[in-house]
């Protein structure tokens, strides 16, 4: 039989190609709607595709390990013992791995106490002697010793599983400068630290070559270990048992008794439905076409299911576009390209049809009327879009859905970035897409209209999958909620320079005087922004108690330097943290001053997808990471002022939200009361939790208690508790004792809420948010009670985020109806800012709190606080 007539028997390690994969791709970028994480099956089967598809096996199966129980730890129990352990994001991957090999019909082999290397090691010895070509596919080096001229070993590089180097009996000379068979006595002598076998110490891969080519063989080598001088030859010599150990354990069988034989494991047509449900549970869209033909299965790629030919686009006027646009009885897709802010190009689609324009005053004429219009239009991120055509004079009516919020809905934890991620995921198609980096793409990415097309179809899959009461948080909160954004943002905020000037000159003048301090009390003069310096300073120079280890020293950052001033008060370190206080500040304030526009005012962008709770974030500038409630964060909101053609500025934020939700959720009688009766909150648990007359709960009682309740929703401990409180963890934990006594329903509620998300999977806001916590079923402890934590407050801030949503949008809409000038510039944290025009202070308020008020049913009212100024500051409450 000549070469080329022999069958190619191809036996492939499943755990260990699959353990490679979970590191060579991100995980937050594979997971399912169900937040099953894929990213280890993904890998592997791309790379067995790869495979099947260059080497035409004739006969293929792959081995798994059944546990970390062999017959190798009986003869050694520390063997691999101290291997990590397994991320929990990788365990339950390995069943669904080995579901969609047998759907393709691919022999999968375990055996109890036995590796799969050994199970390699034996299906291709026998291979090797029954004719077979045989490649074995491990990323495990013990498999060397099986290459022969009959077998091939496909080895992983460091890029990862997708490229594989082959070993041939030469290939493993050269590299290791012995055959094959003899590698397992380098591995002896060195040691495998990934199976915790200890090796001769100061012995390498050199040392070990030398001494098997200068003795022939381990055996001889260890029979005459006496030849071997100096301390290596005395560390041979005492370890000698630790060889002999290694040697034995490293051996791979080669007689395992297997149910199947080579000849048994032919490969065989794969089961092309059973292939397409496991991938569709799995979400892999674009692998299913390349199994198809990685195993000849072209007539099962022919679905017209799962071949959908783009329509060509049509090159039309505003006004053939316009009437277009108004015959459809279906909804539209649109898509406006962007340039410098202002529109330059529109494509729209339908699923059958393509019309595309270029921008001009003449198309934006004719299209006013049908984009103004409620006809229902989808859009992919649509407020960029939406602030364009408004720059342009036209307010987009009609919105029905953005597939960028409908896909961070879905899955807030691992929002989709793009259209092309979202075309992916949900069509398992590529977004045709140039190449930036070329000067002359070779590719030609897709047409607006074409865009727009898969945006329409992105979102007839997402509206499946979406489910119904997160569906009506998109239409009901996100979407009014976007285009009041879009207005907000084009809008801004009229920021003074002089002011930010005038405070970033002083801080700067502080932070030097503080650093020639910080040098004086060390001596020298060095790098305050150095970590490494810093770490000098700390713990060589001035003797402090190291902090927590880091991979760079011990730690410098904020946080900890706190904790060291406060358990080890020294000059130094005050110093230290007055002045990166001052270089903070300051660099918010340069933030916000670079961001001053020619029109005086700042424009930041609003982030909706930004959390996994439903709160707004915003960028360019960050206006939430200005100071709370301190002297320099009075500083900095007196900046922002109130602006030309306006009276003044109003504040409004709803008094201890949070609490007030906890008190509607839990239906506890006693927080109830606490605010239908109007007596301050703390005041009145601390007369409860202590046992005294409202009258008579001190300062101190009233901060204990206002810890504890705000707490509780963040999952805190006694532990934590004492250390914020500075008290005893004994008095923290009675404390606690004494709340829950007399606020039960809180204590009851919340551990309800987690129980209830670990058997759903996720959490719910009062309005129907979902937040994911696929981490409450993990076996890892400590992601599992950081999930556990995390699932006591998702449904609190969620609704909290809800609540001032539908505040916003709805103040801002009426502010319209009633053709007002005044307008909504921020919304920071729980805060709204309205610029209020001349002589509209008094219908202002009244719309800020009736919305603010009724933005939701709640068995407690919601407070709102309403403050007055000619700036941010003056109008604070």
């Amino acid at each position: 039989m000549t070469d080329s007539a022999k069958p190619t028997l191809m036996v492939v390690d499943g755990h260990s190609l699959a353990y490679r994969a979970f590191f060579a791709l991100p995980v937050d970028n594979f997971t399912t709607k169900d937040n099953q994480h894929t990213n280890a099956i993904y890998g592997f089967l791309s790379m067995l595709v790869n495979l099947i598809k260059a080497e035409q096996p004739t006969h293929l199966a792959i081995a798994f390990d059944t546990s970390r129980h062999s017959f190798r730890t009986d003869e050694y129990p520390e063997y691999k013992a101290t291997r990590s352990e397994t991320p929990s994001e990788f365990k339950g991957q390995i069943p669904l791995l080995q579901d969609c090999l047998a759907a393709m019909s691919i022999p999968v082999l375990t055996q109890e106490g036995i590796e799969a290397d050994d199970i390699l090691a034996t299906l291709s010895t026998q291979g090797a002697a029954q004719g077979y070509d045989v490649l074995v596919v491990s990323g495990d080096r013990d498999t060397i010793q099986l290459v022969t001229d009959d077998i091939t070993l496909l080895y992983p590089s460091v890029q990862g599983v997708s490229q594989l180097k082959r070993y041939d009996p030469t290939t493993v000379q050269e590299r290791y400068g012995v055959r094959p068979e003899q590698y397992p006595d380098i591995a002896a002598l060195v040691g495998e630290t990934s199976d915790n076998l200890p090796g001769v110490p100061k012995v390498g891969e050199k040392t070990a070559v030398k001494w098997l080519t200068q003795f022939g063989s381990l055996d001889e080598l260890l029979d005459r270990a006496d030849e071997i001088k100096g301390v290596v030859g005395g560390n041979l010599r005492d370890h000698i048992d630790d060889v002999r150990r290694n040697r034995k354990l490293n051996r791979l069988l080669t007689d395992v008794e297997l149910p199947v034989a080579p000849g048994d494991l032919a490969v065989t047509p794969i089961d092309a439905q059973a292939v397409r449900d496991i991938f569709a549970r799995l979400e892999f869209r674009t692998l299913l076409p390349r199994v198809f033909e990685a195993v000849g299965a072209g007539e099962v790629a022919d679905d017209p299911a799962a071949v959908v030919e783009m329509p060509v686009p049509a090159q039309v006027s505003g006004a053939e576009l316009a009437s277009w646009a108004a015959a459809q009885e279906s909804d539209v897709a649109l898509r406006v390209t962007i340039a410098a802010g202002a529109p330059v190009r529109l494509g729209a689609a339908t699923e059958t049809e393509l019309r595309e324009l270029d921008w001009s005053d003449d198309a934006a004429a004719a299209l006013r009327e049908w984009l103004e219009s409620s006809a229902p239009k989808v859009l992919h991120d649509a407020k960029p879009q939406v602030k364009a055509l408004r720059r342009h004079g036209i307010r987009l009516g009609g919105l029905a859905y953005d597939t960028s919020l409908a896909g961070w809905l879905l899955r807030p934890s691992f929002p989709d970035k793009t259209l092309s991620d979202l075309v992916q995921r949900y069509l398992g198609e590529k977004l045709p897409e140039a190449d930036p980096s070329q000067l002359v793409p070779e590719t030609e990415g897709a047409t607006p209209s074409q865009e727009a097309w898969f945006v329409l179809r992105v979102a007839e899959a997402l509206r499946g999958d979406l489910p119904e009461p997160v569906a009506a948080v998109l239409t009901d909160i996100e979407l009014p909620t976007l285009l009041t954004l879009a207005d907000m943002e084009l809008a801004g905020v009229a920021v003074s320079h002089e002011v930010l000037s005038t405070f970033s000159s002083e801080l700067a003048a502080r932070a030097d005087v503080l650093a020639q301090e910080a040098f004086s009390v060390v001596g020298r003069e060095f790098n305050l922004g150095s970590p490494k310096q810093l770490q000098e300073v700390l713990f060589e120079d001035l003797q402090l108690p190291k902090t927590r280890k880091t991979k760079t020293g011990y730690s410098t950052d904020a946080a900890v330097l706190a904790d060291l001033q406060e358990s080890h008060p020294h000059p130094f370190l005050s110093l230290l943290l007055q002045h990166r206080e001052a270089t903070k500040l300051r660099q918010i304030i340069e933030s916000l001053d670079g961001a001053i526009g020619p029109d005086h005012r700042v424009h930041t962008t609003y982030v909706q997808t930004g959390s996994q709770t439903g709160r707004l974030s915003s960028t360019d500038p960050n206006l939430q990471n200005i100071p709370v409630r301190t002297e320099e964060s009075r500083r900095i909101r007196s900046a922002f002022e109130v602006g030309e053609g306006y009276e003044t500025l109003l504040t409004a934020d709803y008094s201890q939200i949070e609490m007030r939700i906890m008190a509607h959720l839990s239906g506890d009688e006693g927080l109830i009361e606490a605010f239908n009766s109007g007596e301050d909150l703390h005041r009145f648990v601390g007369a409860r939790v202590f046992g005294v007359e409202p009258g008579d709960v001190t300062p101190a009682m009233r901060t204990k208690v206002k810890a504890m309740s705000y707490g509780l929703v963040y999952g805190l401990s006694a532990f934590g508790l004492s250390k914020q409180l500075r008290i005893e963890q004994a008095e923290a934990k009675q404390l606690m004792i004494e709340y829950f006594a007399r606020f039960g329903a809180v204590r009851d509620y919340l551990r309800a809420s987690v129980m209830k998300a670990k058997e759903d999977g996720y959490t719910e806001t009062i309005f129907g948010r979902r937040r994911p916590f696929p981490d409450l079923a993990s076996p890892n402890r400590v992601l599992r009670e950081n999930a556990e934590r995390a699932a006591l407050n998702a449904p609190i801030q969620g609704s909290a985020a809800d609540i001032m949503k539908i505040a916003l949008f709805h103040i801002h809409d009426d502010l319209q109806a009633a053709e007002l000038s005044s307008r909504v510039l921020l919304q920071i944290h729980d805060e709204l800012v309205v610029e209020v025009a001349s002589g509209e202070w008094d219908r202002v308020e009244q719309i800020v709190r009736t919305r603010m008020g009724d933005a939701a049913q709640l068995s407690v009212p919601l407070d709102v606080q309403v403050g007055r100024g000619r700036d941010w500051n003056e109008a604070a409450h």
